[in-house]
């Protein structure tokens, strides 16, 4: 699972505007080259006792360092919820390649996605409207119950929803399959805006 990709490209451009590669940053810091490639490709963040050390080697001061952190770690949740295997997976590559700043995750069941917006904010939720295993709209009533600030779109093959969907004063609603320009035309509407998120 990525970590940061904001944390990780901000690491690089810092790198190369001293004229340094990878080796030598690694170097200087006496870890591996791999090390370096995972803070970059934002698989891992760097250990707090490293910070200092890393904030002079990349002669920046140790709150820039931490503000350039705490962006990464402020990184955007999308959820996309269908019990359809098919549409849920295409959805996931069509989410993760439109909005590559984001930690994109997907759920077949209400009771899956409603457990992980427990335990983390979700600031944009893709809803079927119809699930096997419960309502979309009820999933979406308890979302905003966890959070008021959550961006509701549903995601369905009936317009027949569409005033329910409003009715919960939903950021969007658009019929499947879906595809990168429905979801960059919803990100630039958003009810709730969310930095980081761009269209």
């Amino acid at each position: 699972m990525v970590v940061s990709n904001s944390f990780g490209r901000w690491l690089r451009e810092r790198r190369t505007e001293l004229g340094m590669t990878q080796q030598q940053l690694a170097g200087k810091m006496f870890v591996s080259i791999a090390l370096v490639s995972y803070w970059e490709n934002g698989r891992r963040m760097p250990d707090v006792a490293m910070l200092s050390h890393l904030a002079r080697c990349l002669k920046v001061s140790n709150a820039t360092l931490l503000e350039a952190m705490q962006e990464a770690e402020a990184m955007p949740v999308v959820i996309l919820v269908d019990d359809e295997k098919i549409i849920l997976n295409g959805g996931l590559v069509t989410l993760r390649k439109t909005l590559p700043e984001a930690q994109i995750e997907g759920f077949s069941t209400a009771k899956d996605a409603l457990c992980f917006a427990r335990a983390n904010q979700v600031d944009v939720a893709f809803l079927d409207i119809e699930l096997r295993s419960g309502s979309g709209l009820k999933l979406a009533k308890d979302l905003i119950a966890i959070n008021p600030k959550v961006n509701i779109i549903f995601l369905t093959s009936y317009r027949e929803y569409a005033l329910d969907a409003w009715e919960l004063d939903s950021s969007g609603y658009l019929l499947k399959p879906l595809t990168e320009e429905q979801v960059l035309h919803e990100i630039s509407v958003l009810r709730y805006p969310v930095r980081g998120l761009r269209a």
